[in-house]
């Protein structure tokens, strides 16, 4: 499937979505409404009217264009009122969406793999179809310690696990390993990149969306999740 300058708000628990992040906005109420800005123009209007130029009065052309005027601007506001609630609905959800990711593992954009006891799982991501896939797997010394191929694969986001063992069959010691993806199709390359498992344990709100903590260093954005594990 992301930074702000706002102060941000951890969520905890899943349920602190319904008390911190999707209450935590402010809304205040508008001073002008669409009717309030009608009333004031056909004020001002019936002002001008009143106080025009018996000799050279308001034409007719010119009260309809001022009476164009005010549908236009009354229907921009209710416009943009309508595009507000939307907006708050589409925010609402999507804090709900997050607050239950918490400790779920996630695949995200990564490049890197744990390997606990001859087990580590990761993944990759293909732009379009691949008649080759191979996964090239690296210490933390950059020394390549084995190649998997995963033969013909789909377009799509897919998880793979990793036993561990080097070209050699012996396996690797625990630790954090990095894998890189080469996909072709023929004799065309394919766009790929690497996927890693994180777990979900904050969620950060900013000014640009919701961030994912899922213990990579960094923040993930909430768009980039590939899959929920």
């Amino acid at each position: 499937m992301a930074t702000s300058t706002s102060s941000n708000t951890a969520i905890t628990d899943p349920y602190a979505s319904l008390n911190g992040v999707a209450t935590d906005k402010t809304t205040s109420k508008k001073s002008t409404t669409a009717d309030d800005i009608q009333s004031q123009f056909m004020t001002m209007l019936v002002t001008q009217l009143q106080n025009q130029d018996p000799l050279n009065p308001m034409q007719s052309a010119e009260m309809t264009s001022q009476l164009a005027q005010i549908n236009t601007v009354s229907g921009i506001e209710k416009l943009n009122s309508t595009l507000e609630k939307v907006l708050n609905i589409y925010d609402d959800g999507q804090s709900m969406q997050a607050a239950a990711m918490l400790g779920k593992n996630v695949l995200v954009p990564g490049g890197n793999i744990g390997l606990t006891d001859g087990q580590a799982v990761g993944g990759f991501e293909l732009e379009s179809d691949a008649d080759k896939v191979v996964l090239t797997i690296k210490n933390a010394d950059g020394v390549v310690v084995n190649k998997v191929d995963m033969g013909a694969t789909k377009a799509g986001s897919h998880l793979y696990a990793w036993d561990g063992k080097n070209e050699a069959g012996t396996v690797s010691a625990n630790g954090v390993y990095t894998v890189t993806v080469e996909a072709t199709k023929g004799d065309t390359k394919v766009t790929s990149q690497p996927l890693q498992v994180g777990t979900v344990s904050a969620v950060v709100r900013g000014t640009s969306g919701f961030q994912l903590d899922v213990g990579t260093g960094t923040l993930i954005n909430y768009d980039d999740v590939r899959q929920i594990l």
